[in-house]
């Protein structure tokens, strides 16, 4: 039994983490909104997001993991440095304010557990635990502590179950879809789909395979050594398949809590991510409350450094300077100087805004839009022979790709068609 759960975490490892740090605060408020705003009414997006984000997820392992790279570096050896400095500058812009929101949710959420500390305390305070986390542990070290943070997502499912919900009707909004033309609701569905299937993921989790070349002495990528191919491919299905589906779930679980305490008390409008957790002590005690807030500062600690690393792979691969979490500071100063950069600037960001809830929505509307050309874009490549050798998109993972990227310009053509409403 022992060696069957080492085996297994063994094939886990970038999918797991990649989908875990997808619930970070901006989603959770998300949802969260989603939920109190709309009840039951989004639930279908759980269901249907899952098989595109496998997809597309599981497209960009196969890249980082074919060719050693991530997503950047191909890009700038396949096409034009404009549409890659283009597309990473879109990237950059989203990853900060993300930064900025989620780092505010978890000062939020560190007040709403210790009243006496201010929340900007807090912010600084967990802005830099990830910094010294991401820069100072090595690889291996690192990726365990991702791996062990991503436990704090079981306190979203524990507060679903805490609130008694109903689950026989959950069920049915889950596999019938209720639509609606108003402009709110399309912004909403964007706001989901952006934080469910979001540009720093593509970066991420491709950059991390190609992580994996680096920090294995019998690993190569597999244009090299297609030999590995059978084993590595599964592996990689499975890892996406287990890390997205622990993300969607959560996601879901979050809708559910938010539907049953919130809409039904009325509160439609929510300010954080914090404000939801906070909303919820006198609906469902206060061990919901807290157990909420714990979760939004473990996701965060989880979706901070991915969201800075991922905007430092995009952008130190295009400017073509070292990259990669197992490389020393002193081996890539400007990777790690990225790092503390898009950091920084996000907590300073959480000095500016005054609304922290719309900081969130809007960091998940711009990740839901940016997503369509990158997405594009990475079918374009991993569909090339010449980026791909004889590992090009079988035709599943081509449909599901491809389908997830009309899906997602659909719902922002959507949104901005309604804007003038």
């Amino acid at each position: 039994m022992a060696s069957r759960i080492r085996r297994w975490l063994r094939v886990l490892g970038p999918g797991l983490i990649t989908g875990a740090s997808d619930d970070d605060p901006s989603g959770v408020a998300t949802y969260s909104q989603a939920g109190a705003q709309f009840g039951t009414g989004l639930l279908w997006t759980m269901l249907l997001t899952f098989p595109l984000m496998v997809g597309i997820q599981e497209i960009c392992a196969r890249v980082g993991r074919v060719t050693g790279h991530g997503l950047a570096g191909n890009i700038r050896r396949a096409y034009s440095h404009w549409l890659l400095y283009s597309l990473v500058g879109l990237l950059v812009l989203a990853n900060t304010v993300n930064i900025g929101a989620d780092i505010g949710a978890m000062g939020a959420a560190g007040n709403l557990i210790f009243s006496r500390v201010p929340p900007f305390v807090f912010v600084i305070f967990f802005a830099a635990v990830s910094l010294t986390l991401e820069i100072f542990l090595t690889y291996r070290r690192y990726a365990k502590v991702l791996m062990w943070l991503s436990l704090s997502l079981l306190a979203y499912v524990a507060t679903a179950f805490v609130v008694h919900a109903p689950w026989g009707m959950l069920l049915v909004s889950t596999v019938v879809p209720h639509l609606d033309s108003n402009a709110e609701y399309l912004q909403m569905i964007v706001a989901v789909f952006g934080t469910t299937i979001s540009p720093y993921l593509f970066f991420w989790q491709a950059s991390q395979e190609a992580e994996e070349v680096k920090a294995h002495r019998d690993a190569k990528p597999l244009l090299r050594a297609p030999q590995q191919a059978r084993w590595q491919l599964r592996r990689m299905g499975i890892d996406t398949i287990v890390g997205m589906g622990a993300s969607n779930l959560v996601g879901w679980f979050i809708i559910v809590t938010a539907a049953t305490t919130l809409n039904r008390a009325g509160s439609v409008r929510i300010d954080s991510a914090a404000v939801a957790a906070a909303a919820l002590r006198p609906l469902a005690g206060d061990f919901a409350a807290l157990v909420f807030a714990a979760g939004i500062i473990g996701t965060g600690l989880l979706a901070v450094p991915v969201l800075a690393g991922s905007a430092a792979y995009a952008l130190g691969e295009a400017m073509q300077f070292p990259v990669g979490i197992s490389q020393k500071p002193r081996s890539a100063p400007a990777f790690y100087a990225v790092i503390a950069s898009a950091t920084v600037l996000g907590v300073a960001l959480n000095f500016v805004w005054a609304n922290p809830m719309r900081a969130l929505l809007f960091a998940a509307v711009v990740n839901g839009v940016i997503a369509v050309p990158i997405m594009a874009m990475t079918m374009a490549l991993s569909m090339n022979p010449r980026a791909m050798g004889e590992f090009v998109l079988p035709p599943r993972l081509a449909v599901l790709g491809w389908l997830a990227t009309a899906v997602m310009a659909a719902a922002a053509l959507g949104m901005f068609a309604t804007l003038g409403r």
